[in-house]
């Protein structure tokens, strides 16, 4: 079938699904009467005299206020009122906002108050403010205070949905008396932002959680089928007269490091100590904008990644753990243009430095030290989004020592650079907005440069029930490869997507088309795993919100998608796929299975031969099932299962054993009080008969070298020739993590990770173009094992508000083995693993918020 044939179809499809699913006026009419809640509105009371923040609410001005009350349950049954009342004042002064609560129950131990970490809600009743300063409708803060006082807080936007990395500077108290509890917030205006009107209208929302009955409230009714979540909210109105303050912070700190290398270059052990210091600093430049830098950061603190054994094409994708690259970057998340960790990432020359067979390498550092990074970031009154970013990193050398005269010398592996995005966000009505990003990363020396521009849009009808988004994306990079003369390739490629859907009622659907260009690269400051594609899909959704049965509600998904090459224009892959899930209403047991169906499909990364096109490997059809259960977190020992099962067809050209994948985890947790709890994680996974590209040994990229008699031979008989395995994979991952909180400011989280993964290869075949394959005879032994360990133990103590102590050790130590000594049995790899010497770290760091506000003398 000819493209042009294809998208012909597509778009009669697109026609005919929107023409059968535009209701009459009449009935829209009806439905949209059905759709918004009505919107509550409450008057905030202007005080003068002071309030302590005791979490006791016993000065008389709470009880002048304004009372929020009548909440909307959300679930697990969408529309009833709260039996059991919730009540809420707003007051505020020039400098803050206060919110008083009350939370009426049944008796005091109905009240659940497990205490956790900071932005952890664990099993326990909380209550919540929303607040949408310039009330678009789009954008909005939460701050969240539990029973126990943890405190948490989130940004809301389209780009980020609910981002809890994100952390202001707040206080709160709480206190339960008989049957009610109570929570006392005071949020300065130096942590949300706001216009210079005389009179503010914002929006609000308030929650609260029941967990006893897992039970959630909101103020202003959200309706789960209503697309979006801050326009939901209601108004806060009668704020008058208060000005954005001067916003000016800056948090110090200092680290200190001692380290413990297992082996040096002589075979002796040694420890190393370090020192850093640095600053982070925010300016609110005005009401709208504020900057955000770090001088000299220091992320030796953060999460370790969860290494794997990397089979694929395309590279890993690790989480974010540093707090600066989480924390209010939602405006430069649009378009998924930017992965931060791009930024101090392995140095483009990590893996070519160059040495001969008489030198050794002594040092070849493999993370990017950053000199600093700055971001501005904020929103006009008009709705109109502005963020740049910029990070600067310094020039990263290996070094390497001639092994006979001793004398050392130095490699470039990561020149100077700066990292640059730009990005534009308007607003627009009904839940709608069109966007501009640009990224920009720039080395110095004689290497490449790259720059990507987007631009992206959503606008919705004014019900709110149906949406086109859409974006263009264009790629640019020049400059040479690094450290060679050769111009580096791709240098223009574009993406485009398009996508019509309805977003609000039980049943939702879209149909969607994309390009991404044979030479579409924006991963110097993004991220794509595979470009050269054209992809067109069409998804429905199905759910009920209210109980029925036996059950509390029922979700539920399906789609067929479909992609070819973009260059040539060849056939990859259709994907057929589904899932249900609900939760039953007494036992609160989640349950939920997914499927997918895939007919013969293409494989063209899978050889690595470029240009793509002439190389394939054919995967049999094939259908997978899974099925996962969940039980009642409320309950001191809850349990997580999951499982699946990959079948495939048996192959139709040749004789070979039939693939197969099974896979299944087992996630026990126990909460031994409200400060103590421990959570287990087993992953188990087999693939049988799996036929890949052999993965790379030490010091290869996988590919067959006349280097080895083995390979040699291939070679000379077929000179192109690409190796497959046919080969079996078992990977096992084991994860325990303890955490106990002494108070509702300090913790102590113990993470343990063990993780194995064996490659045996049980026969190899010779790829030709075409996607024909030969059985070969090749003698040399691949087969492989990758091990993985590592220790985070966390003590952290939240002593005044954004400031904190934080002691950290870590303790870490991987295995690659290689033919012979590689093992498949669990336990000799386990012991392996804990035997080999280990790198670990202990340090200390001391940050202190200093706030200008609280600094500046006070007027007589």
């Amino acid at each position: 079938m000819s493209l042009r044939v294809l998208l012909c179809c597509w778009l009669g499809l697109l026609t005919y699904t929107v023409a059968a699913q535009t209701p009459t006026p009449a009935a829209s009419a009806a439905a949209d009467a059905k759709v918004l809640a009505p919107k509550k509105q409450l008057s905030a009371l202007r005080i003068s005299e002071a309030i302590k923040l005791d979490g006791v609410l016993d000065e008389a001005v709470w009880q002048q206020a304004a009372i929020a009350t009548d909440f909307i349950q959300n679930r697990p049954n969408p529309g009833p009122p709260e039996k059991h009342k919730t009540e809420v004042r707003v007051l505020y002064d020039d400098a803050n906002l206060y919110i008083g609560a009350v939370m009426h129950d049944v008796a005091g131990d109905s009240i659940m108050r497990e205490l956790t970490a900071r932005d952890n809600f664990g099993n326990t009743d909380f209550f919540g403010i929303f607040l949408d300063t310039y009330q678009d409708k789009l954008n909005g803060y939460g701050f969240f205070v539990t029973t126990g006082g943890v405190q948490m807080d989130a940004r809301y936007s389209p780009a980020g949905g609910e981002d809890f990395n994100w952390n202001a500077v707040w206080d709160s108290r709480t206190s339960v008396k008989g049957t009610d509890w109570y929570a006392e917030m005071r949020i300065p205006y130096s942590a949300i932002r706001f216009s210079k009107a005389p009179e503010q209208v914002w929006g609000l929302n308030f929650m609260r959680q029941r967990k006893r009955d897992n039970q959630a409230f909101f103020w202003n009714e959200v309706k789960p089928a209503v697309d979006g979540f801050v326009n939901q909210w209601g108004t806060l109105t009668n704020l008058r007269s208060i000005e954005p303050p001067l916003r000016l912070s800056l948090t110090p700190y200092i680290s200190g490091y001692v380290n413990h290398n297992p082996v040096a270059d002589d075979g002796t052990r040694r420890t190393t100590t370090s020192f850093n210091g640095g600053a982070d600093v925010k300016w609110g430049i005005n009401e709208s904008f504020t900057l955000d830098a770090t001088l000299v950061p220091d992320f030796g603190q953060v999460q370790s990644d969860n290494q794997v054994l990397n089979l694929s094409p395309f590279e890993v994708q690790f989480n974010e753990n540093r707090q600066f690259f989480t924390e209010g970057t939602e405006l430069f998340n649009k378009g998924n243009l930017f992965y931060s960790r791009r930024v101090g990432a392995t140095p483009i020359g990590f893996y070519g430095v160059s040495k001969s067979d008489k030198e050794k390498i002594i040092r070849n550092p493999s993370e990017t030290r950053l000199l600093n990074a700055t971001k501005v970031s904020g929103r006009t009154s008009k709705g109109l989004g502005i963020g740049v970013f910029n990070a600067a990193s310094n020039d990263v050398y290996a070094t390497i020592r001639d092994n006979e005269t001793g004398q050392e010398r130095q490699e470039l592996t990561q020149p100077f650079s700066n990292y640059n995005i730009a990005v534009l966000d308007q607003s627009l009505k009904n839940n709608s907005y069109v966007s501009l990003i640009n990224t920009n990363v720039t080395r110095f020396g004689r290497t490449y440069d790259a720059n990507v521009t987007g631009g992206l849009f959503r606008f919705a009808n004014k019900k709110n029930s149906y949406a086109v988004d859409g974006r263009l994306v264009y790629s640019r990079r020049r400059g040479n490869v690094f450290h060679e003369d050769d111009l580096i390739d791709d240098r223009d490629g574009y993406k485009y997507q398009l996508g019509v859907s309805k977003i609000s009622g039980s049943f939702t659907w879209g149909v969607n088309h994309g390009i991404e260009s044979h030479s579409y690269n924006p991963n110097d400051l993004g991220i794509l795993f595979g470009n050269n594609n054209i992809s067109q899909g069409i998804y429905g959704n199905y759910n009920h919100y209210k109980p029925f049965w036996k059950v509390n509600n029922f979700y539920s998904y399906f789609g067929l998608d479909q992609s070819f090459l973009y260059k040539p224009t060849l056939y990859q892959k259709t994907n057929l796929y589904g899932g249900a899930n609900t939760t039953f209403t007494k036992s609160f047991l989640t349950t939920g299975f997914n499927f997918d169906v895939n007919p013969i499909n293409r494989d063209y990364f899978e050889p690595r031969k470029s240009p793509l096109g002439e190389y394939y490997v054919r995967v049999p059809a094939n259908a997978n099932f899974g099925a996962f259960a969940s039980s009642d977190y409320r309950k001191k020992l809850a349990l997580d299962l999951n499982g699946g099962v990959r079948v495939y067809r048996e192959e139709d050209r040749f004789e070979r054993p039939r693939r197969l994948g099974i896979g299944f985890g087992v996630s026990p947790r126990y909460r031994v009080n409200n400060k103590l709890n421990f959570r287990y994680s087993l992953d188990w996974s087999t693939n049988r008969n799996q036929i890949g590209y052999v993965n790379p040994s030490r010091g290869d990229d996988g590919s067959l070298s006349d280097k080895y008699p083995e390979d040699a031979a291939v070679l000379k008989e077929f000179p192109r020739a690409v190796l497959l395995g046919r080969r079996r994979v078992v990977t096992v991952s084991n994860v325990l993590q303890a955490a106990y909180t002494f108070t509702n400011r300090m913790s102590l989280t113990v993470r343990t990770r063990h993780y194995t993964s064996t490659v045996r290869y049980l026969g190899f075949a010779r790829l030709n173009p075409g996607g024909d394959e030969a059985p070969v005879a090749y003698a040399r032994n691949r087969d492989n094992t990758f091990n993985a360990f590592n220790v985070d133990a966390v003590y952290s103590w939240w002593f005044a508000p954004g400031s904190q102590v934080s002691i950290v050790w870590k303790n870490a130590g991987s295995t690659f083995l290689q033919a012979n000594e590689a093992t498949p049995l669990y336990f000799d790899n386990l012991n392996n693993t804990i035997n080999t010497p280990h790198n670990n770290s202990v340090s200390v760091k001391i940050l202190y918020y200093l706030d200008y506000l609280a600094l500046r003398p006070r007027r007589a």
